[in-house]
């Protein structure tokens, strides 16, 4: 459940809070400007591809708000631009993939295509042959919303997955649809796996018409793929999903592989995600977990036959978590996972229906990926070497690439070497609460002096499954820039984060806003045991899941001082009826709210709402399927009736995630305006 702009309405100015949609003269202080300027330098690398036989790299680079490709020796020399962008920012072209043979390059382009209903230019699937022309070959002409494109072993089909008329991006992010006509009947838009003959011709949809895939991968044989699938709306069922398999063909049958919603054992109700095929295809491997959003995968590695039957926890108790894995053999796995807020690469045997941990690669103190899914890392056929991109709080974004040994290899590009860190350094810190061992990330003050008191804004990640991992911030909204202003940043991942296990994940069920603000506190109170951090300057923030406990925890506590919810949870039992996304709840909750409606009640910031004293800025996207924007209105509503200084800000045609930069930097620039406000650095 996990982001300005013409004035559509004028600012209301109240007694005690305001509501606005995106009012767009805010003040700012000049140093807010600066920072987030200095934000707005940074080139994104949305995709990293490294070829099978090693030799060839290709990236992706954001250039003026369009991704263009980048075609590189895999040590990051004689780079060269490919592709048919004929300028920065003309067009974008996203998603390269290798085939086999490590000579021709397939992804997605607009640059040749008309406008379409997603909101943009039509993707098309191009192919390039790297040693010949520089002409891509049009192998599609789709109509509708295309991504994880994916050649078969073979080399001689490419599949992807295919919204066809798509209006929207295929996510719950993104924002939904206006809720008009029959709701849950019309419009309704279904993600299917369709495959392409790699020598063209036309795009075959091959998975059934009702059934929303959200992922899929292609057998060893390269006649069959296994696929993450539920009944449509995607939005809603991802948390019902089921794995099947089936001939890569248009009216093939399938095979129902493993159903989480009856099995026994361990992953029942649970989610499942990467489904992975053995080097024989006699086996298909996965991650179950409890999770909290599609993409933001984290759980135990499991084991069924291709066939069906009963899944085997292949990691069961392992103190880590696994969030993205490949075979590279038989009887071995490499798996990157997260390790209280890092990222290891960590090879595991597999004997059997067991995979133990051997060794750990590396491990790094930054967010890597490449671009596929989370945490996803691209290798060569041999699996001797990687590619990925990397950010941290000390380095933004560059491709790394190198031999897999046991250091992380370095980077290959220097897209953002001119740029420095404007926040303080970052230590990671750990302590034990409720025999709980917890971790979180301190940002210092930028130009810290250990002889001066500062103030501390606390921030919650999104989720709750999820983690904290360090990373170079964007415009948007975040936490990071609040140290360039002066402040201490603590970033906690307590008891629902992902790091600690699988047994650390589900801690929080059933007890939302309590365990996990304990071990927050329990946070604060060892960082201030640490550093000059003033108790009577603390603030708090977070977005989705972190603006539910960002409205929650002023009602259990007095200790903040002012706070900033992003896209929040205010009542949980009108909630269940307001999102697209309810199945999400039921794992959390064990029922659902009409069955057990005290539970939710339970974790309802509204429910203890005169308790709050805390001055608070709500902002939120008008149009968010995941944490929509009356609950923002209700817990403001309550605040300024109770006479708490608040203000609300709903950003128009805006999802759970903000994709205008304009809204971007506003959402960001607000709430430093806030915590200077009611915070300020200098006491």
């Amino acid at each position: 459940m996990l982001k300005t702009v013409r004035v559509l309405l004028p600012l209301l100015t109240l007694s005690v809070g305001s509501v606005a949609i995106a009012d767009t003269h805010t003040t700012t202080d000049p140093r807010i400007n600066a920072v987030l300027t200095d934000l707005g330098k940074v080139r994104q690398i949305d995709s990293v591809a490294l070829s099978p036989d090693g030799k060839h790299l290709v990236w992706v680079v954001d250039t003026n708000g369009k991704p263009a490709m980048m075609l590189a020796d895999a040590d990051g020399k004689n780079a060269r631009s490919i592709g048919l962008a004929t300028k920065p920012g003309a067009c974008s072209e996203t998603t390269p993939t290798w085939a086999p043979d490590s000579r021709h390059l397939a992804f997605l382009s607009n640059c040749d295509s008309t406008l379409n209903g997603v909101g943009g230019k039509q993707a098309d699937i191009y192919v390039l042959d790297t040693q010949g022309s520089d002409k891509p070959a049009r192998l599609s002409h789709l109509s509708g919303y295309v991504n994880a494109l994916r050649w078969s072993p073979d080399g001689k089909t490419l599949a992807f997955l295919y919204v066809e008329g798509a209006t929207r991006r295929a996510s719950a992010l993104a924002a939904a649809k206006p809720l008009t006509g029959e709701i849950g009947v019309e419009g309704i838009e279904v993600q299917r796996v369709a495959t392409l003959a790699a020598a063209g011709g036309n795009a075959q949809q091959v998975t059934p018409a009702d059934s929303y895939v959200y992922e899929f991968s292609w057998a060893p044989d390269s006649q069959r793929i296994a696929y993450v699938a539920a009944p449509a709306p995607g939005d809603n069922n991802w948390w019902i999903a089921q794995l099947y398999v089936q001939p890569a063909q248009a009216g093939a049958s399938r095979t129902t592989v493993v159903d989480p919603n009856t099995v026994s054992g361990p992953l029942h109700g649970l989610q499942i995600a990467l489904p992975r095929w053995s080097p024989d295809g006699s086996r298909i491997a996965f991650i179950g977990g409890l999770m909290s959003d599609q993409g933001s995968t984290g759980g135990d590695i499991y084991s069924v036959s291709a066939q069906g039957g009963a899944p085997v926890n292949m990691t069961s108790g392992i103190k880590v978590t696994p969030a993205w894995f490949t075979w590279s053999s038989p009887q071995s796995m490499l798996v990157d996972q997260v390790s209280s807020g890092k990222i290891q690469l960590a090879e595991y045997s597999v004997q059997g229906d067991q995979a133990q941990q051997q060794r750990v690669l590396y491990t790094v103190a930054g967010f890597t990926g490449d671009g596929s899914a989370l945490l996803a890392l691209s290798f060569s056929s041999d699996y001797r070497y990687v590619a990925f991109d990397e950010s941290s709080y000390e380095a933004a974004p560059e491709v790394h690439a190198g031999p897999v040994g046991t250091d992380a290899p370095p980077a290959v590009t220097s897209i953002n070497a001119s740029l420095k860190p404007s926040w303080g350094k970052a230590e990671s810190v750990e302590w034990t609460n409720d025999g709980h061992h917890v971790q979180g990330w301190l940002i210092y003050p930028a130009n810290y002096d250990p002889h001066k008191h500062y103030p501390m804004i606390v921030s919650i990640h999104g989720g709750p499954s999820a983690a904290q991992v360090p990373y170079w911030p964007q415009v948007g909204y975040t936490a990071v820039p609040f140290s360039t202003l002066g402040y201490f940043v603590f970033q906690t991942n307590p008891r629902g984060s992902y790091g600690e296990g699988e047994a650390f994940v589900q801690a929080n069920r059933k007890d939302f806003g309590y365990g996990d603000l304990r071990d927050t506190l329990a946070g604060v109170d060892a960082v201030e045991k640490m550093v000059p951090v003033d108790d009577h300057r603390l603030g708090l923030t977070g977005w989705s899941y972190g603006g539910f406990m960002s409205m929650f925890a002023p009602t259990q506590t007095q200790r903040f001082r002012a706070v900033v919810a992003g896209a929040g949870i205010a009542n949980w039992q009108s909630y269940y009826g307001q999102n697209l996304i309810d199945q999400w709840m039921i794992p959390f909750f064990g029922a659902s709210v009409y069955d057990d409606p005290a539970v939710y009640a339970k974790s309802s910031a509204i429910n203890f709402i005169k308790n709050v004293k805390t001055p608070t800025l709500i902002v939120v996207g008008e149009r968010d399927a995941e944490c929509p924007a009356p609950q923002s209105f209700e817990y403001w509503h309550a605040l300024r009736a109770l006479g708490v200084p608040t203000s609300l800000v709903v950003y128009p045609n805006e999802g759970h995630h903000f994709y205008n930069p304009v809204n971007q930097r506003d959402v960001l620039q607000r709430a430093l305006n806030w915590f200077e406000k009611y915070l300020p650095p200098s006491a």
